[in-house]
């Protein structure tokens, strides 16, 4: 915000801020725009904004305040319209990965319903370690009429809002019951929001009132200012604990985690791998930190991982975590490192990270780090039989991967796999490709072939249905020019594809691909694994014993996204999708392209789970296949194992 006024603002503002220049008498909701218009990042001499835009949808408990802060600051805060309040965060995340952490954006709300909307959102943000600013409205801080529309009332508690459960989802929580408060809650903010290890959802509720309240704010609080993002380097003793770690190892792993990508450790760990030969696999959020021909990549890990990966992971005699949070499907469910003499090694900027599975810790940045443990083990290499092994299993797991890819007629429906195979024959290193829940993350982990360091963009930390569009539109705002595309599953379309309008309305180019298998073919699989029969999963009507057992419902899910803007494309067999996918990736405007797939019950070429997930079996029943999955739960839940 520049020190002129605008509108009508009083002789006593426009003194105080043309001829003092000390303070600038302005609302608390214009002080706080202004604020975050001046703040930047800098990291390795990269200077970036710290908040891009920001999103919004108002009712009375910000219109009056943010928005009219915003219509006042157009020429300095970019405004995005979003059409549902857990979108509008989503995008955010998306946009705030997408530009490696060093730039985020700000979500206002309303209160009541605007205000808890948000709660799913800031918890996916959070569990990634992303950073989002939230601003919802809140009820009066002086209480002239109590209790307001939409207002909780607690009787054992009057200063209790619904903005209150976004605290256990947010790293930082604070409300602003007074302008000065503002001060040192929005630098606190910042803080938050670029710290490299403890980032996140954070959370300002602004009562009502004050966000209209004016107040004369010191000159300094305008000021342009950069939060420098730190890269912390190792304790000498611990990098001298991870060298001897690794120079004892004979068949040592190393697991990239998302931090490789927020770091951007990706050249860094590329340098590591050619100089040690220690193949590398790839968690959710870590896939593409090699990129997939690399000789010393070995795909996803895990649940969902390769059987390359898996196989190297149960005989690892040292385990070296960089930049992951080792959640349980990255070591299914505590079986995967079955090696009585494994020890783990954790690269983590979190501390609290870095010592999970008993782990010698290195805390510090991971480029940092990974570069001097390079340099620190030169001419140490793993042994050639070592690396013989595993690249003979690579290369058995890519033969498995072109089966699963290969489309034999144009004139049949494809496969869920086949649809990738597609996509995958036309993108180049600019596509990105997003997705987050159902089966398709099983699919990508284990199929995807990465190409560049951020073109994989599953968010598999929450899992969160619905991510996937808004995402897109926001790593589209970070990443102009590029193709995105949003793979989704009909029952994640079903849950939010509201933000279509919101990329017709900005004219983003997104492309989303809607992959209809009438149901929840991931939770219908699981289902029918722990002895569910695949009950109340798929997308059908009422039958006579009052099971969803009867025909399909009559949905038109491309039709539903032709109404909401979106150029569509119908493709009904695998020749349709290969003209339509590249139709898709040429076009200048946001475009769908809608595939009906092969059901589970038909489809086949993807290898099955190369590892366990523990989700437990019912441990009575009457029903036959609840009690055979019970004993199959009861055999692999023998091999958990405490690593002490």
């Amino acid at each position: 915000m520049s020190s002129r006024t605008t509108g009508r603002t009083s002789g006593r503002a426009r003194s105080r801020t043309s001829t003092a220049a000390r303070t600038r008498r302005r609302t608390v909701a214009q002080a706080l725009i202004g604020f975050l218009a001046r703040q930047y990042t800098e990291r390795d001499g990269q200077r970036r904004r710290l908040i891009g835009a920001t999103w919004g949808i108002f009712g009375h408990g910000n219109v009056a305040g943010i928005g009219q802060a915003l219509v006042e600051s157009s020429e300095d805060m970019r405004y995005l319209q979003g059409r549902n309040e857990q979108s509008m965060v989503h995008a955010a995340v998306g946009y705030a990965r997408q530009s490696d952490r060093l730039s985020a954006q700000a979500v206002t709300t309303s209160i009541g319903p605007g205000a808890t909307n948000l709660v799913t959102g800031a918890a996916l943000a959070t569990v990634n370690r992303l950073p989002v600013l939230l601003l919802p409205g809140d009820t009066f801080a002086t209480r002239p009429a109590d209790p307001v529309l939409q207002q909780l009332e607690v009787p054992s508690a009057g200063d209790v809002s619904v903005n209150d459960a976004l605290r256990p989802v947010s790293v930082y929580f604070d409300r602003i019951t007074r302008p000065e408060a503002l001060v040192p809650a929005a630098l606190a903010a910042m803080r938050v929001l670029t710290d490299p290890a403890g980032t996140g959802a954070v959370t300002l509720a602004l009562p009502q009132d004050v966000q209209a309240e004016a107040y004369d704010w010191p000159e300094e609080f305008f000021a342009e200012r950069v939060w420098r993002v730190r890269r912390q380097g190792p304790d000498p003793d611990e990098l001298a604990d991870a060298v001897r770690l690794v120079r004892e190892s004979r068949r040592p792993l190393l697991v990239a985690g998302g931090g490789v990508h927020h770091s951007a450790a990706e050249e860094a760990l590329e340098e590591f791998a050619d100089a040690t030969g220690i193949p590398v696999a790839s968690t959710q959020a870590g896939k593409g930190s090699l990129h997939h021909d690399h000789p010393c990549d070995v795909g996803g890990i895990g649940h969902t991982g390769t059987a390359t990966a898996d196989e190297l992971a149960a005989a690892a005699d040292l385990v070296i975590g960089v930049g992951t949070r080792w959640t349980d499907f990255s070591t299914a469910s505590a079986t995967l490192f079955q090696n009585p003499d494994v020890r783990f090694l954790n690269l983590n900027v979190t501390g609290f990270d870095a010592h999970k599975l008993a782990a010698h810790p290195l805390v510090a940045d991971a480029r940092t780090a990974v570069r001097q443990l390079t340099a620190e083990l030169a001419g140490h290499r793993v042994e050639p039989a070592y690396a013989t092994e595993y690249s003979g299993a690579k290369k058995r797991w890519e033969r498995r991967v072109e089966a699963a890819f290969t489309t034999t007629e144009d004139g049949a429906r494809p496969t869920q796999a086949q649809v990738l195979g597609v996509l995958d024959s036309l993108v180049t290193d600019e596509d990105i490709v997003i997705n987050a829940a159902g089966s398709l993350p099983g699919d990508l982990h284990k199929l995807w072939r990465a190409r560049s360091r951020d073109q994989y963009h599953v968010e598999y930390g929450y899992s969160c249905m619905g991510y996937e569009i808004p995402a897109a539109i926001g790593v589209q705002l970070a990443a102009p020019g590029r193709p995105v595309w949003a793979m989704v599953g009909d029952g994640t379309y079903l849950m939010s594809p509201t933000e279509m309008v919101t990329a017709v309305q900005e004219g983003l180019p997104i492309k989303v691909v809607i992959l209809q298998n009438h149901g929840y073919a991931s939770i219908g699989g699981l289902s029918e694994t722990v002895g569910a029969e695949r009950f109340g999963t798929a997308y059908r009507f009422r039958a006579a014993d009052a099971t969803y057992t009867g025909a399909p419902l009559p949905l038109d899910l491309a039709a539903n996204a032709a109404s909401l803007g979106m150029r569509l494309i119908r493709a009904g067999t695998v020749g349709d999708l290969r003209e339509a996918l590249a139709e898709a990736r040429a076009a200048d405007g946001p475009t769908c392209v809608h595939v009906e797939t092969e059901t589970a019950d038909t489809a086949a070429g993807v290898p099955p789970a190369q590892a366990w997930w523990d989700v437990p079996v019912a441990e009575t029943a009457t029903r036959i296949a609840a009690v055979e999955a019970r004993e199959e739960y009861d055999r692999r839940a023998a091999t958990r194992r405490r690593h002490l």
